[in-house]
C-alpha cells in the first residue's frame, strides 16, 4: 500500500489553496472557499462551463492569478473530454476564459518560462508534474477514462520527447479528488484497471458489497502509472483527501448531483 500525505493550507486573504511537499514549481490545488460566486457555485468556482455567471467566474480568476502572481496573458486553460490528448502549449494558447479555448485536451505541458497551466476537476483526479532539471512542468484531468487511457503516461512521455525531461527527474502531485472510500463502480471500471494494470490491478480494486458493483483507487492506479512511466516512487505526492466526503471544502460532482462548480490546479513554469 502507497502513503497518501496531508497537503499544506495555503491562505490568500480569503482565498484557500492546498500545495503538495517536494513539487519544485509553484502550484495550486484550489479548494471551494476564497471566491465572489453565489447559490450553488459559492464561492470559488473557476469553470465557465457549469452555468455559474461569466463575471464573477472571471473575477475569481482574477483573485488565483493574483495569488499566485500569474500576469495577463499567462494563463492557458484546456477543453476537457476525458481523452488523452496532451498538448504542447506556449503562450499563444492562452485564452481569457476557459470558453474561448479552441483545442480539447485533458494534458498540456510547457517549458516556456511564467507560463502557468490550469485543469479543472470536481471528483477527477488533478495531476501536477514539474523537472527541476528543466523547468518544464505539466498538468493533467484523469478522469477514469484518462486514468485507464494512461493520460499520466502520455504526459511523462510527451514532456521527456519535447523538453528532453528524464522522468526519473520529474516529481508528481495527486490532488485531491474521489478516493477509493467512495467511487463505487460498475463492472466497466475495474475491466479497463485491468486492461491497463493487468495483475497489478488488483491492489486497487476491492468488492463494494453490491453485486457487479466494486470501490476502485484512481489516485493508486495513476500512481502505479506514474511509477510505470519512470517516476521514483518517492517523487510522487499523494494526497490523502477525498473530494466527496469533503465536499463542503471540495466542488464534488458525486456529492452533489452535479449541482457546483470546479476547483482548480495549477502549475506555473519556473
Amino acid at each position: 500500500m502507497y502513503r497518501t500525505e496531508a497537503f499544506t493550507e495555503n491562505r490568500s486573504g480569503a482565498l484557500v489553496y492546498m500545495t503538495a511537499p517536494g513539487l519544485a514549481a509553484r502550484h495550486a490545488f484550489t479548494t471551494r472557499y476564497g471566491g465572489v460566486s453565489e447559490g450553488i457555485y459559492a464561492s470559488l468556482n473557476l469553470s465557465m462551463t457549469v452555468g455559474d455567471d461569466p463575471g464573477l467566474v472571471s473575477e475569481n480568476c482574477r483573485i488565483l492569478r493574483s495569488a499566485l502572481g500569474i500576469p495577463d496573458g499567462k494563463l492557458v486553460f484546456s477543453r476537457q473530454v476525458h481523452g488523452r490528448t496532451v498538448r504542447i502549449c506556449t503562450s499563444s494558447d492562452a485564452c481569457p476564459t476557459m470558453a474561448d479555448v479552441p483545442y480539447e485536451a485533458d494534458g498540456i505541458v510547457t517549458a516556456e518560462r511564467g507560463l502557468a497551466l490550469m485543469i479543472f476537476s470536481a471528483d477527477c483526479t488533478p495531476i501536477l508534474i514539474s523537472d527541476p532539471a528543466t523547468g518544464a512542468v505539466g498538468a493533467v484531468h484523469a478522469g477514469w477514462r484518462g486514468t485507464v487511457a494512461d493520460i499520466a503516461g502520455e504526459a511523462v512521455l510527451t514532456m521527456s520527447g519535447a523538453f528532453g525531461s528524464r522522468p526519473s527527474d520529474l516529481r508528481a502531485a495527486i490532488g485531491p479528488c474521489i478516493s477509493a472510500c467512495c467511487f463505487e463502480t460498475g463492472p466497466e471500471v475495474p475491466e479497463a484497471v485491468r486492461s491497463v494494470l493487468g495483475p497489478d490491478a488488483e491492489e486497487y480494486i476491492r468488492p463494494a458489497g453490491r453485486e457487479g458493483k466494486s470501490y476502485v483507487d484512481l489516485k493508486g492506479v495513476n500512481r502505479a502509472l506514474l511509477i510505470r512511466a519512470g517516476l521514483r516512487p518517492d517523487m510522487i505526492y499523494v494526497s490523502d483527501e477525498c473530494t466527496v466526503c469533503r465536499c463542503d471544502k471540495y466542488w464534488s460532482h458525486r456529492a452533489t448531483g452535479g449541482r457546483r462548480g470546479s476547483q482548480a490546479s495549477v502549475i506555473i513554469c519556473g
